[in-house]
């Protein structure tokens, strides 16, 4: 176990994901840390000063005589199981970003890996740690909303510029229900536990012309629950190109006893055309919940066990979209 002050060596892993950037800046400015970043796809954007940057994942691997304590992977999709798989072969922890993998198949063996490796594996869910959805998962356990009988959640963005990747099924296993079911999925998940059956619809009628064949660029996913409550997700890249902010994650839960909205993102300021955050730090608090694991060999939520669940569900949407019929989730 690593002592409560040592440094950790961190090695960040492609800077494939549009979160590559933040996260290293955050990683960087931690005086318990100690960062290299690999990008060995040659994006070449994600830089801090003084912070080394290496053309190649071995060389991230070898950058310390001992190698890393730990890894982000913030590599395409279909990535994720190489680095996760040979992370776990080497006995150093992870955090992964979403989805976990592009199959179930995949985020299985990635979930059994680590843990028959003993280190931790946790997803990149920041939204996991916002003030308002706990204010819902708080509203939902006292029972101050009475029985919870639906709830609608949604996750827009703007379809993602810069890493084509996105829009690539090979690379990304599909399109914006990929890219945005699961952080509502994994919201969800950590108040009502996973769903009983998923049905799905998507569509390519907003930037057809920009995403990747085969690419959904509009879904909505609906989620049943043992108790009879239904959830419903809308997980669009629908933002227009000049909105101020890549999108939002709102939800609103409707109980006998009352209703509660949340936004996840409400603590902006702005005008016409600007957005301006305020307020905690998501990501900054994902790290701080997977550096305090790391030291400790103990995952906590969202760990590497939420991130199948949320592939599981993501994989029932996909085939409730190709049968049309609604599709039953093993308990």
């Amino acid at each position: 176990m690593l002592t409560i002050d040592q440094t950790l060596k961190v090695a960040l892993m492609s800077c494939a994901h549009t979160h590559a950037s933040g996260y290293a800046r955050l990683l960087a400015a931690r005086a318990d840390v100690e960062l290299v970043i690999a990008d060995p796809d040659g994006f070449g954007d994600v830089s801090v000063p003084g912070v080394p940057v290496v053309a190649s994942y071995d060389e991230a691997w070898a950058h310390w005589a001992d190698g890393p304590d730990a890894i982000v992977v913030t590599s395409a999709n279909a990535h994720h199981h190489a680095l996760v798989m040979e992370a776990a072969r080497r006995g150093v922890h992870v955090l992964c970003e979403k989805p976990l993998a592009t199959t179930v198949a995949d985020a299985e063996e990635m979930v059994a890996a680590c843990r028959e490796a003993g280190v931790v594996l946790m997803t990149a869910f920041p939204v996991h740690f916002s003030p308002a959805v706990e204010t819902l998962r708080r509203a939902v356990q006292d029972g101050s909303l009475g029985e919870i009988v639906g709830l609608t959640g949604t996750n827009n963005g703007k379809l993602p510029t810069g890493r084509d990747w996105f829009t690539d099924v090979e690379l990304s296993g599909g399109g914006a229900m990929v890219d945005h079911t699961v952080h509502v999925a994994e919201i969800l998940d950590s108040i009502f536990g996973p769903p009983a059956t998923v049905h799905a619809v998507a569509n390519r009628i907003l930037y057809a012309d920009r995403a990747g064949e085969g690419a959904e660029t509009g879904g909505l996913v609906t989620l049943t629950y043992g108790s009879g409550m239904v959830a419903t997700i809308d997980c669009s890249w629908s933002e227009p190109a000049d909105s101020p902010t890549w999108g939002g994650l709102r939800l609103q839960a409707l109980g006998t006893g009352g209703q509660l909205q949340i936004d996840a993102f409400a603590q902006r300021v702005g005008g016409p055309g600007q957005w301006h955050p305020y307020g905690t730090n998501l990501d900054g608090e994902l790290l701080e919940a997977f550096l305090a694991a790391v030291r400790t060999g103990e995952a906590v939520a969202p760990d590497g066990e939420v991130g199948l669940r949320t592939v599981r569900v993501v994989a029932a949407a996909q085939e409730s979209v190709r049968t049309g019929e609604a599709v039953r989730l093993e308990s």
